[in-house]
């Protein structure tokens, strides 16, 4: 078995003027820097094989830019792209960068069109002169989403390339911590019905629809010193806990590595990963602690707000320092107990392939009933200009109607997926927010010590919700959500076992 050899390197991508912020159905442009973006790299090498993790403060990776990436790490011929893997923490105050969507792709690839409308951009297209949309905020002074992307892309190319050429024999230890951190978001009423940010303060609550975890999977990363370099976090839950500000951020990870930094008294390299979380978040749902200021959001409107004894608000900086200050803490506490067991060989096996899933589709039924829907609106609304309150309401219809005229032409959807083993560590990646279940189906069954799950990694697959969210509906159970169901959820599950597994077999 040979040596391992480690790399690192991180790079600013924080902007120099306005951008406009992705993630939210009302446009917001950056007003000032809370903290600095990153894209940081990861890179190992062992028995002649690659794996080089990119960790992007970014609210997800488009198609665009996972090729664009890929293109250029061809071109250097430096390491194998397929070999690469990039990731968001899914922040949603970072840039807003062009498609395309795992759908897109599969579309562009057929008809030879730019994308598929999706929910939003099918309502706008389908609206009549005198109802343009008006949004809420202007983009004219904000950054060219282009320039944004050939931007990011250019620093991701050149921290992959730096982290490889500075890969060095090292040593690593794996561990595992626990922070409170996500908890689930979706509110389950006694009719079956579920919303995410439901009022919990109803009779008719029943329950949260699913659980969350706290476990944190480490690893530690040292130089042939032992002088520790970096650590890899895996943590179920978005980085989102000012989501809705309208400042440049990188969320609780940004205090994380500033309270690292201080701690440690120099920089260390941290490469923040979201785990299987797209039902999670970082508030709790039960003990609601309102916003300090308004929030253009109806979905986190209380009709009666009882004032509780809990956390500050989690969609306030108050909230990033106590989350930031929890997980670093826990990557403190646990590297102060760690032996001296300390690893410097590990067997590396690196597998790349597109998983066929099938495309969520919408019946007939509903696909009419959506079509009406949205007529009726712009029956109704003639002359009027329609806001982002008007397609955040009609987005299920919207979305259904595009998805019935997308599904006539595609059947599948082919993500990117990448299954590694790292010494006695599995990995493996999915484009989507994916539910916890899904990813604790995986942990349960894996034959690994530990299993590392990176979700919104090497394309944009939108929510992947369990059958159980999917009758209790809501936005991220909504077909228009995501382009793939629970059936390609039970795919993706056994795919991801199958292939992690068959490299631990004794």
């Amino acid at each position: 078995m040979s040596k391992v050899k480690i790399g690192w390197c991180e790079k600013d991508i924080t902007p120099s003027e306005k951008i406009s912020l992705a993630g939210q159905f009302f446009e917001r442009i950056s007003n000032e820097v809370e903290s600095p973006l990153t894209v940081t790299a990861f890179a190992v090498e062992s028995n002649d094989e690659q794996m080089v993790i990119v960790s992007c403060d970014l609210g997800g990776i488009s198609g665009r830019l996972n090729d664009l990436v890929k293109e250029k790490i061809a071109e250097s011929k430096i390491i194998n792209p397929d070999k690469v893997l990039l990731s968001a923490i899914h922040t949603h105050t970072s840039y807003t960068l062009p498609g395309q969507s795992i759908l897109a792709k599969k579309v562009a690839q057929l008809t030879n069109a730019d994308s598929t409308l999706g929910a939003v951009n099918y309502l706008k297209s389908v609206l009549p002169e005198d109802m343009e949309y008006k949004p809420l905020v202007s983009n004219e002074k904000a950054q060219a989403p282009e320039v944004s992307l050939k931007f990011v892309a250019g620093k991701i190319v050149e921290a992959v390339k730096e982290a490889w050429e500075n890969r060095q024999e090292a040593y690593y230890q794996n561990a595992f911590g626990r922070a409170a951190v996500g908890m689930n978001r979706r509110v389950v009423y006694d009719d079956g019905s579920a919303k995410m940010w439901g009022d919990v303060n109803k009779a008719n609550f029943v329950e949260l629809e699913g659980g969350n975890d706290s476990g944190i999977e480490l690893i530690y990363t040292f130089d042939k010193n032992k002088e520790l370099t970096g650590v890899v976090a895996n943590i179920a839950c978005p980085s989102q806990v000012v989501e809705h500000r309208s400042f440049i951020s990188s969320d609780y990870w940004g205090k994380v590595k500033e309270n690292l930094e201080k701690k440690f008294g120099r920089k260390i390299n941290v490469l923040g990963l979201c785990s299987a979380a797209g039902d999670q978040c970082p508030r709790d749902m039960i003990r609601w602690v309102n916003p300090e200021t308004h929030i253009d959001d109806p979905h986190i409107e209380r009709d009666v707000y009882i004032e509780r004894i809990a956390d500050p608000s989690m969609f306030d900086v108050s909230g990033l320092k106590l989350v930031g200050k929890r997980i670093s803490n826990e990557i403190i506490n646990v590297f102060e107990e760690l032996d001296d067991n300390y690893k410097d060989e590990g067997i590396l096996i690196h597998e790349t392939v597109n998983l066929s899933l099938p495309l969520r589709r919408v019946t007939i039924k509903e696909y009419e009933e959506s079509k009406n829907a949205i007529d009726s609106f712009i029956e109704k609304n003639r002359g009027k200009k329609v806001t982002f309150e008007d397609t955040a309401r009609l987005y299920i219809h919207s979305g259904n109607v595009d998805r019935y005229n997308v599904q006539q032409k595609v059947n599948t959807v082919e993500p990117e997926i990448h299954f590694i083993r790292f010494g006695d560590i599995a990995i493996a990646t999915n484009p989507f927010e994916l539910f916890l279940d899904y990813g604790n189906q995986i942990r349960a069954r894996s034959l690994a010590k530990q299993t590392i799950l990176i979700q919104l990694a090497c394309g944009q697959g939108g929510y992947l919700p369990t059958k159980k969210a999917e009758q209790g509906s809501h936005y991220s159970a909504y077909v228009s959500s995501g382009f793939v169901g629970h059936e390609g959820g039970d795919i993706l599950v056994r795919t991801t076992l199958e292939r992690i597994n068959s490299m631990f077999k004794k």
